[in-house]
């Protein structure tokens, strides 16, 4: 079936043109969303939202304006790039918690079976305030803005710069010791 046809039945809330057009461009489509978000799982709900978004817009598809493939695209695109922005997003990569890494630190009988590279990040963290931990934390394993810290923290976003600054600088005298 011609391209032209298809799309024209598609507009027409034809579910058979619907069909050939997800078979012809939803791997391509979710490849693109892939690369931009990473993540297959999230990459295949984008897409398919994609598909709902276009089916219940068809009607906005001009194709003076462009080929039907180059508006999914964008469409593809905006999604996934909005996806990026969104709080859950940003709340679900923030799932390393240095706990993890700060109690490797704290328990003594571990300390005869670590590694160098443990008994190196004991010695770095060993002599941080807790507030320094809270901020590296955030910041480093977490992957939260310095604004983001600012508000978990409920400290003024200032706070958080002048603790981050001292604390790595701490870090590096650590470091220096070592």
């Amino acid at each position: 079936m011609q391209l032209d046809l298809l799309v024209h039945q598609f507009k027409k809330k034809d579910t058979m043109a619907f069909e050939k057009l997800y078979d012809m461009y939803s791997e391509n489509i979710c490849g693109v969303i892939n690369t931009i978000v990473k993540d297959d799982a999230l990459a295949q709900e984008i897409c398919q939202d994609v598909f709902i978004k276009i089916w219940n817009n068809c009607e906005s598809y001009n194709a003076s304006k462009g080929r039907f493939f180059t508006w999914i695209l964008n469409i593809a695109r905006n999604a996934a790039i909005d996806e990026l922005r969104s709080r859950s997003y940003k709340n679900n990569k923030k799932n390393l918690s240095a706990d993890y890494f700060v109690n490797i630190l704290q328990h003594k009988e571990e300390e005869e079976n670590s590694t160098v590279d443990t008994k190196g990040l004991r010695k770095l963290v060993k002599n941080l305030k807790q507030k320094c931990v809270q901020i590296i934390e955030l910041l480093y394993f977490r992957g939260y803005t310095q604004k983001d810290a600012a508000e978990e923290l409920e400290i003024p976003l200032g706070t958080v710069k002048t603790r981050n600054r001292s604390c790595i600088s701490q870090l590096r005298e650590n470091m220096a010791v070592r």
